[in-house]
């Protein structure tokens, strides 16, 4: 969003609304988890664990509040994590591997399962539309690798005739690229996750 906003507001208006996944979390565990566990939501106060830096930007932002209240109060990269661990000396080896963890939310669908890994929004997203307007499941999703950017994958889908053309691109340079050759006309797309 940052990017977008700075360097290519042309495209801003194609911005879904949605919120991420971690976002979507936050919210949850403010306002309903707070509750399960008897304690006010600005009581809880929620950490993601996250592999992109631009998601410390993300949490910082008004859009991302609720009542005032942010929807998630840090985040800790996986290179920060990793660094704490090895500061804290814990040895990952040595934990208990039998231990259980809550799940105060119930079993997820694949659908959730697949919202947190690269494209799995867009193909939670196709496979919803794909399936309310056909009555049928989308067969599995085969991306290709797009003219040989690293970290940029392409696909065509066809929804009842008609070809959706996607992209799923990941990482600062591959987004500023693909931006670049959309804003320029030499690719089009119909849905971009990054």
């Amino acid at each position: 969003v940052n990017m977008v906003e700075k360097k290519y507001p042309q495209f801003i208006p194609n911005l879904s609304s949605a919120r991420s996944p971690h976002q979507m979390l936050g919210s949850i565990a403010k306002a309903y988890f707070s509750r399960q566990i008897g304690v006010q939501p600005h009581e809880v106060f929620m950490v993601s664990l996250m592999p992109c830096t631009a998601k410390k930007d993300e949490c910082q932002r008004s859009q991302q509040t609720v009542d005032g209240l942010k929807s998630v109060d840090c985040v800790i990269t996986t290179r920060e994590f990793a660094r704490m661990v090895k500061a804290a000396n814990i040895n990952w080896f040595a934990l208990d591997q039998t231990a259980t963890f809550d799940n105060p939310l119930g079993e997820s669908t694949g659908a959730g399962a697949i919202f947190g890994v690269t494209g799995g929004v867009m193909e939670a997203a196709l496979r919803t539309a794909y399936e309310v307007h056909t009555r049928t499941q989308l067969p599995k999703v085969e991306f290709d690798v797009c003219r040989g950017l690293e970290g940029t994958k392409e696909g065509v889908i066809d929804m009842l005739g008609t070809k959706v053309k996607i992209a799923v691109v990941s990482g600062g340079r591959n987004t500023r690229v693909l931006l670049q050759k959309i804003a320029s006309g030499e690719v089009q797309y119909h849905f971009v996750e990054v």
